[in-house]
């Protein structure tokens, strides 16, 4: 089971924006055995998670130990697919 962190500044429009995005790309992938959870910055930090995705600005302040996936937008789909696929695809595949 792969578990995926979504994390925006507030947590509530956005990371569960993109966590919907990132369980319709899973899905068209044949990534069935994930689950995605969204949160904002603070309550990340207390959240067990495999891999956290985020945009750059927060990623930034995550601690090194962190799995970390930055992606360029919180709703376009092409773009989180472009920017978290292939990382994706080597922590399901671990």
């Amino acid at each position: 089971m792969l578990r995926i962190l979504t994390v925006c500044g507030n947590g509530i429009g956005s990371s569960l924006m993109l966590a919907m995005k990132i369980e319709e790309i899973c899905k068209e992938e044949g990534m069935d055995n994930i689950t995605v959870e969204s949160s904002d910055f603070n309550g990340a930090q207390s959240k067990e998670a495999d891999v956290i995705v985020t945009v750059k600005e927060i990623a930034e302040q995550f601690s090194e130990n962190k799995k970390v996936i930055v992606i360029r937008s919180y709703t376009n789909k092409k773009k989180i697919k472009e920017d978290i696929l292939e990382e994706l695809r080597q922590y399901y595949n671990n």
